[in-house]
């Protein structure tokens, strides 16, 4: 067994809804405003190891980005622990944390130091990520002169070569051309394989998933209901069968 590098224990994420903005503004001062509760997570219990590569399904409200939230920091569970080891590097929001006033050269160095990287190893891979990006001479032009598939490119160059140790992946390799895609698809295969980079990839696109994960997890209304190898996880999501019980259902 590998060392855990994403472990959940009994996590839930309960959510508050309100009627409107209003009274989730007067919520901020009073206990008594109603509202009614969501779970989004609801006790997920799972391990992920060191180099294993598992993909997410599940129908949407199904969790699947809560979970990713979670993983990332980007919100925190209601109850229950949740513990990260390594560096995150999550292409969901590819275009977050750009600043439309730098040039994309300069931008690489924000989203480098918001990663955690120092300017020395920055510059090291900064060849790397704008021969990746293809932008020619817009990258050093102002962000906000980008269109939208532009700036999705520089995001994906920069989040898939700052070395990784996890890398999440939602639906993020649909950016770009069809050879930008499959170059994509080509550079996530490649540090999986050769970096032991540990990948957690959420889709819906079943065959792109069984490219890349050897374990597939199956999740419906806040649960996991089946976890298990990518063959048999593909098969209960697409068909609803399960040839036997996930561990989660059993306990």
């Amino acid at each position: 067994m590998g060392k855990t590098v994403i472990e959940f224990q009994n996590v839930t994420k309960q959510y508050k809804l309100y009627k409107n903005d209003k009274q989730r503004f007067l919520s901020i001062f009073s206990k008594k405003v109603p509202y009614k509760e969501k779970k989004a997570a609801d006790h997920l219990n799972f391990k992920i190891q060191k180099g294993e590569s598992v993909a997410l399904f599940g129908k949407n409200g199904a969790g699947k980005s809560t979970v990713l939230k979670m993983i990332t920091g980007v919100t925190y569970p209601t109850s229950g622990t949740i513990k990260v080891e390594g560096r995150v590097s999550a292409l969901l929001e590819l275009t977050s944390g750009f600043d439309p006033e730098l040039t994309g050269r300069e931008n690489i160095y924000l989203k480098g130091q918001l990663s955690g990287l120092k300017d020395p190893e920055i510059k090291e891979l900064e060849p790397t990520i704008v021969e990746f990006a293809e932008l020619g001479e817009y990258i050093d032009q102002p962000i906000r002169t980008y269109s939208s598939g532009m700036k999705a490119r520089l995001g994906f160059a920069v989040n898939v070569n700052i070395r990784p140790e996890i890398l999440i992946v939602d639906e993020a390799l649909s950016v770009g051309d069809r050879a930008f895609r499959d170059k994509c698809l080509k550079k996530v295969n490649s540090i999986v394989e050769k970096d032991n980079v540990t990948l957690l990839f959420v889709t819906h696109a079943t065959e792109t998933a069984r490219k890349f994960c050897k374990r597939g997890i199956v999740m419906k209304k806040g649960r996991i209901i089946y976890d298990a190898d990518i063959d048999s996880a593909i098969e209960m999501y697409e068909e609803g069968t399960s040839p036997k019980k996930s561990a989660q259902e059993e306990s």
